[in-house]
């Protein structure tokens, strides 16, 4: 039997994996505000994500991943979320370019693994960088901030840029896999939520040689002949993931507040009454509604798309921007359920020892992420759907005059 088909055989369901995740949610709960006091997740978290195999499920078999669907690591991102937010984030981040490397020229998973399968890379894909194109590949500078989990990144991070024509137009938006020896950490992460993350900011000492085979575009969608989970959008599948996430720290919020009202007494009647309050259960039952809802739209989004890639179709136009709504709005609906919540948990909510303000705060930096707008991205369905088209670099690359 191949290293490949041994790979895939032994690899665990879904549904074993995310048992392997909701096992974990206590533990982390419990470390949650220390991981926010270090303002970093501890190696010992990571490792035991590895041990879970979570780093393996985008992971292409070539290199000992399970080579699974994105809608399995969504749903184990969903239930982490519920226990410590800034671990579940690092899992996130430090999770997906496994999908990325499936995209990329074998040659660029040979340099990273070839040696160490376990190793981690980092990334910012915001466009902040200078690139230039060079005989054989790019030539890389700049400064890229919120580098999530880059502590424990010995391979490399993927930076984002934009490149130009030659009229000084912007002709494609790229990724480029950078290795860890060609840039320095910058520790910038002092913020309001998501404070473990270890998200600093990443330097490149001078300039950086890319070749082609370690660069994309994020811009241009095209359904390649490999393995079906590598055929699906991006874009689609990096900001679904980080819907995913914020999805788990809605669901802690409301297990947090479920606990926090059960036995909570009216200080100036007595007894038990918060539990038995109309307005208190309307807001429950609210906020459930609108995190199911966003739920579900999360994985209704990466089932249609793969259904086009079974039957070795691309994934509609139509269909992607009607996706790209459906995720970018998971964080308006999540933080707008956190604040219901936390609006009734009243003077108990706001104190430091509350779990209860550490969640809504994930919640608020979590929907303040670029794939969380959904104002400019309703404009744009609602365009698309009115006969006005889509803007270029966002789905597809600009025309070539």
């Amino acid at each position: 039997m191949s290293a490949v088909m041994e790979n895939v055989a032994v690899r665990p369901t879904m549904e074993e994996l995310v048992e392997r995740a909701a096992a974990m949610v206590p533990a982390l709960r419990e470390q949650a505000d220390a991981v926010e006091a270090a303002r970093t997740v501890p190696a010992s978290t990571i490792q035991a994500f590895r041990d879970a195999g979570f780093f393996k499920i985008l992971q292409p078999a070539e290199w000992g991943g399970y080579e699974m669907n994105p809608e399995a690591f969504y749903r184990v991102l969903m239930e982490l979320g519920r226990g410590c937010p800034s671990s579940a984030w690092n899992l996130m981040i430090l999770g997906i370019h496994q999908w990325e490397f499936g995209k990329l020229d074998p040659r660029a998973g040979q340099e990273i693994w070839g040696e160490d399968r376990n190793l981690l890379v980092a990334s910012s894909y915001a466009p902040f960088g200078k690139v230039r194109k060079v005989d054989g590949g790019w030539m890389l500078s700049g400064k890229w901030p919120t580098a999530s989990g880059s502590d424990h990144c010995e391979a490399g991070a993927f930076l984002g840029a934009r490149v130009y024509d030659d009229q000084g137009n912007v002709a494609d938006l790229r990724s480029y896999l950078v290795r860890r020896e060609d840039y320095e950490l910058i520790d910038d992460w002092y913020v309001v939520g998501l404070c473990g993350t270890g998200s600093k900011s990443l330097q490149i000492k001078g300039e950086a040689f890319v070749p082609d085979y370690r660069s994309h575009s994020i811009v241009e969608y095209t359904a390649n002949q490999g393995p079906e989970t590598y055929r699906l959008p991006f874009n689609q599948i990096f900001y679904a993931a980080v819907s995913s996430v914020i999805v788990g720290f809605a669901n802690g919020m409301v297990e947090l507040f479920v606990e926090h009202m059960k036995p909570r007494q009216n200080v100036f009647v007595g007894g038990p009454v918060a539990a038995r309050n109309p307005f208190v259960q309307e807001k429950l039952g609210n906020a459930v509604l609108l995190i199911r809802s966003a739920r579900a739209r999360i994985l209704q989004s990466v089932q249609e798309s793969t259904a086009y890639v079974r039957r070795n179709e691309p994934v509609p136009l139509e269909q992607r921007v009607l996706h790209f709504l459906d995720i970018q709005a998971v964080g308006k609906d999540c933080f707008a359920a956190g604040h219901m919540l936390f609006k009734k948990s009243s003077a108990r909510g706001v104190f430091d020892s509350s779990p209860l303000q550490r969640q809504l705060r994930a919640l608020l930096v979590g929907a303040n992420h670029v794939t969380q707008n959904e104002d400019d991205t309703s404009a744009l369905l609602g365009s698309y759907l009115l006969g006005q088209g889509v803007p270029p670099l966002v789905f597809e690359l600009p025309p070539v005059h």
